[in-house]
């Protein structure tokens, strides 16, 4: 038990390690598809200011702020979830392979949102609350719908490294049988 233990503290690390870096390159992405995202939006959520010289840095940070505690909770359910296997090698296979699958998931998701947000959503004619001083709308909710598709990716990411290791666990049950 105390290995188990061990494993589902190293991958909450592992987690939320793997979920602050896509969240630092996310963000770096979604910038260069619409900064204004970031300067009229994001930054002022997070009650940031982005200088010209730390701009790049800064959105990095609001990124790393914007997913650890996902990465967090995303380790916590898949290691809680490890706990069920067998042995603690079973269970190094399935929470590490869940939590690999859910961030594959998640980008994958994110670029489903980009296109998704650039040739739909931003072509919609809908009165949402944006800023008023928009130069590039269609840019803007691109990078909006990215964002909502990848956190939407984790969950769905989520579901499926659930299912993953529940079949593990049937597989490994059917081994011993």
């Amino acid at each position: 038990m105390a290995k188990k233990i061990g494993l589902l503290i190293l991958i909450v690390i592992i987690s939320t390690i793997l979920a602050s870096i896509y969240g630092i390159f996310h963000n770096q992405i979604s910038y260069s598809i619409s900064n204004e995202y970031f300067t009229k939006f994001k930054l002022e959520q997070f009650g940031f200011v982005a200088y010209p010289d730390t701009v790049i840095m800064t959105i990095g940070v609001v990124g790393f702020l914007s997913t650890w505690w996902f990465g967090l909770l995303i380790g916590l359910i898949n290691g809680l979830f490890g706990m069920i296997q067998p042995t603690p090698r079973i269970m190094w296979k399935s929470t590490f392979g869940a939590t690999i699958r859910t961030l594959l998931i998640a980008i994958g998701f994110g670029i489903v949102g980009i296109l998704v947000g650039k040739f739909i959503i931003s072509n919609l004619n809908t009165n949402w609350n944006l800023p008023a001083d928009l130069t590039d709308r269609k840019s803007f909710l691109t990078a909006g719908t990215m964002h909502n598709f990848s956190y939407l990716g984790g969950i769905v990411g989520l579901i499926y490294g659930i299912i993953y290791q529940l079949k593990i666990k049937k597989a490994s049950a059917q081994q011993r049988v």
